[in-house]
């Protein structure tokens, strides 16, 4: 009779999704510390006590961000941000609204897994992302990219970029991860965050890795900027041409967080 208990405990655990045996492997290293489950009623807009609007900024991602509840607002127990066509705001001169929330000044953290659960458009133009940036990324450049989709195509990538790999224009080291995913279905992506390295997660699986070097003159040229607190963004955009990746101002695109977890070690 044991005989057979085991066998099926060997099935049923080969069987398992490996997210959850992922997450089930790591529940005793690490505790929740931040989250949204986007539960709140339908149309009301995020919770205030731990996100805020974006400011607008000339970038590409940012350059239309609008606090219209229009293109950020829950919906069915998830976040929907959208772009939209301009044609209910006439005194903006933006030619899309863009939705796009932030923790900063809300909650930061330094250290830790950070896991979003996402699906969005496969669209031409389309440029969604789930990221963190440093608080003083004016003066320092430091930015873990969780997941950003480009247009039409099934694919996820996941960047991470430094003092060295951007002002220096620096990309003799490996900085972006892609691979195959129906972006228009549900998947999990995450990272792992620790004093030396980065890694990506899709649904558990890893995709990616990124090493704080031993090299004492990449690190006096920034290549680790990484060890200082970040603030969540998740956000949906349209492309500005790059990658050939234009955005569509007649169209909307869309893409939902069903939530957002952050994990920190737990200290003895």
């Amino acid at each position: 009779m044991k005989q057979v208990f085991y066998i099926l405990l060997v099935l049923l655990i080969c069987s398992g999704d490996s997210s959850t045996m992922h997450a089930q492997r790591n529940v005793q290293e690490y505790q929740l510390v931040f989250s949204d489950e986007f539960n709140q009623p339908d149309g009301s807009m995020p919770d205030e006590t731990k996100w805020s609007v974006h400011e607008r900024q000339q970038c590409t991602w940012a350059r239309w961000i609008s606090a219209s509840p229009k293109v950020r607002y829950i919906h069915r127990g998830s976040l929907v941000c959208r772009a939209i066509p301009n044609t209910a705001e006439p005194s903006d001169t933006a030619r899309m609204l863009t939705g796009a929330i932030c923790s900063m000044g809300k909650f930061e953290f330094q250290y830790g897994k950070v896991e979003v659960r996402m699906k969005t458009n496969r669209k031409q133009g389309n440029f969604p992302a789930a990221w963190m940036v440093r608080e003083d990324c004016n003066t320092t450049y430091g930015e873990i990219d969780i997941v950003e989709t480009f247009g039409k195509k099934k694919m996820a990538s996941h960047a991470i970029h430094s003092q060295y790999t951007y002002h220096h224009d620096n990309h003799r080291i490996k900085n972006v991860f892609q691979e195959e995913v129906d972006v228009t279905k549900w998947h999990v992506y995450g990272i792992e965050w620790t004093p030396t390295s980065v890694r990506w997660e899709v649904d558990g699986r890893t995709v990616g890795f990124f090493m704080k070097p031993d090299d004492a003159r990449k690190l006096d040229e920034g290549q680790w900027t990484f060890d200082h607190p970040f603030y969540l963004i998740l956000n949906q955009s349209v492309g500005n041409g790059e990658y050939g990746n234009i955005g569509n101002p007649r169209q909307t695109y869309e893409t939902r967080f069903d939530w957002i977890r952050v994990y920190q070690k737990k200290t003895n």
